[in-house]
């Protein structure tokens, strides 16, 4: 799936725009990785999810097979908490320096300590994989069998000490680093970590012999910069001096931190034999990097599958602690009391679930709301649910399909951008002008309020424009606007349907935000002023505001009435929707009487449905039954355009339930 970088930011796939250390985004909210490997396959993965079906079934498989074996998921986890970042050490393997030195002796030795670290972990894994089913699974245990990794556990067993591991400390890798290489390879290395050896025990004897001259407890610390060093707490001195022998004295947290000059005399000594160990491990550790570059292949091929895994493990982990649902891949979009995954974690008991559906007959969707009612939120779970389906992670819903999008648009902020000297307008039209370019008929498509950054006229126009372009393209499509007459006008094309945000505004102006989506066009009028109301604007600009509000209202009234024409377009529609619920109930896996039942009411149902279509045209009075040669003429060449796809154009107005909803539809798949 193709994303491009405004989406990106917009839906906050990677950081969150308020907070950029926040959690508060879909990679934070995923991110149980494990290894830094897993951490960055997750990333990419965000980035660009797979568009490959099978890739995808065999994902849900491994992430189900997780999540129902604790077993296998309990110790894949344990499993994988040793890893270091192999890819990093990898990378650092193959390059060769061309004015090696004693910094980069050191790190090769480093390296050789990580590198048998991870080979040693690989074990683990394929131990606990040894139950698992899945192909996925199956995959990732075979590249980790013991024979892929035992050529280079014998290469580096052949020079290294087996009681040898990689440490994070300062003081511990550099004791492993000393005593590395086995003994007996070079004369000269077992005599230098004996000077090492010694110097360090006169460094604690010498501390000791402090304490004891002095009567104070000092406390030996280490560090790279300062090596050996000595603290005491503040409290122990009790008013006394500090003796002359102590140098470098400075407060730390009630700490004294210092050192004396047989110390740094000590130090220098260590440091000396540690130099002379790593050159001449040097050439052995070289060698044997040469000979493990010749196997090194395998072990990108193990690091590949100890990501892989940690994914999967990690979306296991969300699925055993939150209520996620396997989705399923389908030529709809539906998705049953859905939430948004981000939202949901900081707002898990008052999350209100939403349903969505869209098909090729419902693609153009418009959604029309209060401020504040959750429409932005609405679509924004939409495409984030697409994205974590297309990565193989269980979505936060009772029941999820969806259709393989490969490519994601979103025009949903509402930014200036003062560095290219862009306006809020300038900006929208440059992301618009960028989707229309690029959209597909299996993209997927979130916009947000398009045209508010002008005036209204221009706003509507630019907005109506696009939103033809967008339904010609056959993508899905999810529009949120204000402007009533683009869901009015629009209500008329082949594919595009009306939904609004509920709201309840009583008699006192008091506004409940229900967050639940509704069929058809908002009902609420003057819904601004009544959030004006809310926030309590002063009286005075209220009383002229609704002043104005009735009088824009009584010049613009025009009530249209429906006709025979617009009766026709409606059946056409109607047929259209029957069509792709046959298809869609021939793909499912209904049989025998549950079919046939299931049959008997979409009959039923579609019978109804046309009855009331054809009463309405009867009541709206009008007497002359405009044929379809003449529809075409009078409605300026729309449905001629319109019937070369196989699709009529609808006329609804938003009290208009007569047909088969998403909700239904919905309803009907679980």
């Amino acid at each position: 799936m193709m994303i491009d970088l405004s989406t990106i930011r917009s839906l906050e796939l990677i950081q969150n725009i308020t907070n950029v250390k926040s959690k508060d985004c879909l990679f934070g909210l995923l991110n149980e990785t494990l290894t830094p490997m897993g951490s960055r396959m997750l990333r990419s993965n965000i980035l660009q999810p797979s568009t490959q079906e099978s890739i995808l079934k065999n994902r849900y498989k491994a992430v189900g097979e997780l999540a129902s074996t604790e077993e296998t998921f309990f110790d894949t986890r344990n499993a994988l908490k040793p890893f270091l970042d192999i890819d990093k050490l990898l990378t650092n393997l193959i390059i060769q320096p061309t004015q090696p030195d004693i910094q980069h002796s050191e790190q090769s030795i480093n390296h050789i300590l990580m590198l048998k670290t991870f080979v040693q972990c690989v074990g683990p894994v394929y131990e606990a994989l040894s139950g698992a089913r899945s192909p996925l699974l199956v995959d990732i245990r075979n590249v980790c069998r013991p024979n892929n990794i035992t050529p280079t556990l014998k290469i580096i067993g052949e020079v290294i000490n087996d009681d040898v591991t990689f440490q994070r400390s300062p003081l511990d890798l550099r004791n492993q680093r000393t005593y590395a290489v086995k003994s007996g390879v070079n004369g000269l290395l077992d005599v230098a970590r004996q000077t090492f050896k010694e110097a360090t025990q006169d460094v604690h004897q010498h501390v000791s012999d402090i304490n004891d001259q002095y009567e104070m407890q000092m406390e030996t610390r280490y560090d790279n910069a300062r090596r050996y060093y000595l603290r005491i707490q503040e409290s122990n001195l009790e008013g006394r001096t500090m003796p002359d022998i102590l140098i470098n004295c400075y407060r730390k947290k009630g700490y004294i931190e210092c050192q004396t000059l047989g110390l740094v005399k000590l130090n220098q000594r260590i440091e000396d034999s540690h130099q002379e160990v790593v050159l001449m491990s040097d050439k052995t550790v070289t060698q044997l990097i040469d000979n493990v570059r010749a196997e090194i292949q395998p072990l990108f091929r193990v690091s590949d599958s100890i990501a892989m895994l940690d994914m999967l493990a990690a979306f296991a982990q969300l699925v055993t602690t939150s209520d996620y649902v396997k989705p399923e891949i389908t030529r709809c979009l539906a998705i049953k009391s859905g939430r948004h995954p981000v939202h949901e974690k900081a707002h898990s008991e008052k999350f209100i679930p939403n349903d969505v559906y869209a098909d090729k007959q419902q693609r153009f969707q418009i959604i029309t709301g209060c401020n504040m009612s959750g429409k932005s939120t609405y679509i924004r779970s939409i495409a984030l649910v697409t994205v974590m389906a297309q990565i193989g992670s269980f979505v936060p819903a009772q029941y999820a399909s969806f259709p393989i999008v490969d490519q994601l648009f979103a025009r949903v902020s509402m930014d200036d951008c003062i560095e290219a000297n862009v306006s809020t307008f300038a900006s929208e039209m440059r992301e618009t002008a960028f989707i229309l370019r690029n959209i597909g008929k299996n993209s997927l498509v979130i916009i947000d309020e398009l045209g508010r950054g002008t005036s209204t006229r221009d706003g509507l126009a630019i907005a109506l424009s696009i939103s033809e372009a967008l339904v010609e393209s056959q993508a899905f499509v999810w529009f949120t606007t204000h402007f009533r007459e683009l869901a009015q006008i629009m209500n008329e094309r082949a594919g595009v349907v009306n939904m609004h945000l509920k709201v309840d505004i009583s008699q006192e102006d008091k506004m409940v935000m229900l967050y639940k989506i509704a069929n058809g066009f908002v009902k609420e009028e003057h819904y601004g002023l009544a959030l004006a109301r809310v926030v309590n604007l002063p009286p005075l600009v209220l009383e002229v505001a609704e002043k104005v509000s009735k009088t824009l209202q009584a010049q613009a009234a025009a009530k249209k009435k429906s006709s025979k024409s617009f009766a026709i377009a409606r059946k056409r529609k109607l047929v259209l929707s029957l069509r792709e619920v046959l298809l869609q109930a021939q793909e499912s896996a209904m049989q025998g009487k549950a079919l046939m039942e299931y049959l008997r009411k979409v009959q039923e149902e579609f019978v109804r449905r046309m009855d009331c279509i054809e009463n309405e045209a009867d009541d709206s009075g009008d007497e002359s039954v405009i044929g379809e040669e003449e529809l075409n003429e009078n409605d300026d060449g729309r449905n001629e355009d319109l019937e070369r796809e196989g699709e009529f154009n609808e006329a609804e107005d938003d009290s208009d339930e007569s047909e088969m909803t998403g909700t239904d539809k919905t309803e009907m798949l679980v």
